[in-house]
């Protein structure tokens, strides 16, 4: 007997991940559907396909965060009518364009997903909802914020009772999705009297003093933010914002209220910012007593985020402590769980996805690159002024910064034995605490010690991008410690080999033999899911 099912079966997808307007188990609960006009006006299709055919792409890929896409089909057909009534060029006769959806991000949803459009050899991306705006490395992008509806005299009310004084110095702005509606609401709030109101319009820019926005003053003169003092002011933010912008704007300018709307229900004060602030602080001083740090890659598409890890594992080097870099895609706790070794995690993405909102379930502590760069200070020097950023845009090539710290180290240099004097820095340094559970830590710095001592034995010592020297040992080499032998792959210490070899029980599934097979590494494949190239010659697959 065949039974039929009312809706589509949830798969893998994690209950909080549920498509929020998705086919709903009770047929009373779905929402209602959109007409063609609705969808042409909330997605902008008129616009999509006049750039789309302005720039000559051939391929689109349009990609829906999960809200949205049950409008995918429907708006495929809006926009494939739209393109076939544009007129085509008469010198060449092209081929209609080829539109696909990209049904599910590989990271965040407000960074565009170029590795799924990829597998389409899509020549644009069309990004719907809210987005981050990090500058991408590959394909062009066309963003449709799309817009929701706004009482008008609600939030003109709620401006009013939240700034009685007409003299307030006072930054208008709004989620990207509501954007549109701040021209109209500015414009009536200084006919009321509000005449030092500033509002916002929306760049490319997630570097500045507030992320993605200029201000544009009452005579319609846009400010450079780069320049401007926004800590006399506040700011009066329609919707409630991403935690990492939340964050950012309370650490940048004088007071900020959130006015919810429709779509958001929660509104936050000064003092839940404080303690979230406080929080982020106790996890980063975790990070200050790791020795091996995960660095976790949550973009493939952002720009130069290849010279941000880098610039991580040169930084996290120059401290003593060892890193390993990894790619998981989406992140969930289960997939960490896996790395028992590291001590704790920093992220490598746009300026919103870096942050991990709700890490609780997280058996490490999952940081920003900001943050790890305050847990990297020493004792004497860690102070936190307040400021706050998520993305990777303020790491910085920190090359040059350790060239000048090694040039002072070697100005007034005693000539001696270098493992010597390594070995008596080490015997005097002071001993290290964990700053939240007050126990001391002895393996904070592992590469620190094993680097020298390495040299004193001839072996190799790793550098600070993790190569080793020319007097690299055999691959497995082993170097002794005060309480036993050290793993070393490829000549360098490894922390990570050590874990494994000594605490960790679990070797996995397979033969009780204890013989294994030959240990050759085999070239694999290479290329994107929807094609493969194997081996030297070639073959696709």
């Amino acid at each position: 007997m065949s039974v039929e099912l009312s809706a589509p079966p949830v798969l893998s997808t994690p209950a909080e991940h549920v498509f929020e307007h998705g086919v709903a188990a009770d047929a009373d609960q779905t929402p209602p559907q959109r007409t063609d006009d609705e969808l042409r006006d909330l997605y902008e299709v008129p616009r999509t396909a006049r750039e789309v055919r302005e720039g000559g792409w051939k391929r689109v890929a349009l990609q829906f965060p999960d809200d949205m896409l049950r409008d995918g089909p429907r708006v495929v057909e809006c926009l494939r009518a739209e393109l076939d009534a544009l007129p085509r060029p008469e010198e060449s006769p092209a081929p209609p364009e080829r539109i696909y959806i990209l049904a599910d991000t590989s990271y965040s949803a407000c960074c565009v997903d170029e590795i799924a459009a990829e597998h389409v050899s899509a020549d644009v991306v069309v990004h719907y909802g809210r987005a981050c705006l990090s500058p991408t490395e590959r394909l062009p992008v066309l963003y449709v914020f799309t817009h929701h509806t706004l009482d008008h005299d609600e939030t003109l009310a709620a401006f009013e009772k939240e700034y009685p004084d007409k003299e307030a110095r006072v930054i208008l702005m709004a989620d990207v999705t509501y954007q549109s509606h701040v021209p109209a609401l500015a414009t009536e709030l200084r006919a009321r009297g509000y005449a030092h109101l500033v509002s916002t319009s929306i760049i490319h820019d997630p570097t500045g003093r507030i992320p993605n926005r200029k201000l544009v003053t009452p005579e319609g003169a846009d400010v450079d933010l780069k320049d401007a003092d926004v800590q006399p002011h506040a700011v009066f933010h329609i919707s409630h914002p991403p935690t990492a912008l939340l964050l950012a704007l309370s650490s940048r300018v004088q007071t900020l209220h959130i006015h919810p709307t429709a779509t958001t229900t929660s509104s936050s004060s000064s003092f839940s910012t404080a303690r979230l602030l406080g929080r982020r602080y106790a996890r980063l001083l975790t990070l200050a007593s790791a020795g091996v740090i995960g660095i976790l890659v949550n973009t493939l598409s952002v720009a130069n985020y290849r010279a941000s890890v880098d610039a991580l594992r040169r930084r996290i080097a120059a401290a003593g402590k060892k890193s390993y870099t990894v790619v998981v895609g989406k992140l969930n706790p289960a997939k960490l769980a896996n790395f028992a070794e590291v001590d704790g995690w920093v992220v490598v993405g746009c300026w919103e996805s870096a942050l991990v909102e709700d890490d609780a379930g997280y058996f490490k502590p999952v940081v920003t690159p900001f943050e790890l760069g305050v847990a990297l200070m020493g004792d004497d020097k860690r102070v936190w002024s307040g400021e706050w950023w998520g993305g990777i845009e303020g790491i910085g090539d920190v090359k040059a910064e350790e060239e000048g710290e090694e040039g002072k180290d070697k100005e007034g240099e005693v000539p001696g034995d270098d493992a010597a004097d390594g070995d008596s820095e080490e015997e005097s340094a002071p001993p290290e605490f964990d700053l939240r559970t007050g126990k001391l830590v002895s393996n904070s710095r592992p590469m620190r010690a094993t680097q020298k001592r390495a040299a004193a034995g001839g072996q190799a010592v790793s550098t600070a991008d993790g190569k080793a020297d020319g007097k690299s040992t055999a691959a497995g080499a082993l170097t002794l410690r005060s309480k036993g032998e050290l793993a070393m792959v490829n000549g360098v210490v490894s922390p990570g080999a050590e874990y494994l070899r000594t605490q960790r029980t679990w070797q996995g599934l397979g033969s009780d033999y204890a013989g294994e097979a030959s240990t050759a590494i085999e070239e694999g494949r290479s290329g994107v899911a929807r094609g493969y190239t194997v081996g030297e010659d070639g073959e696709k697959r």
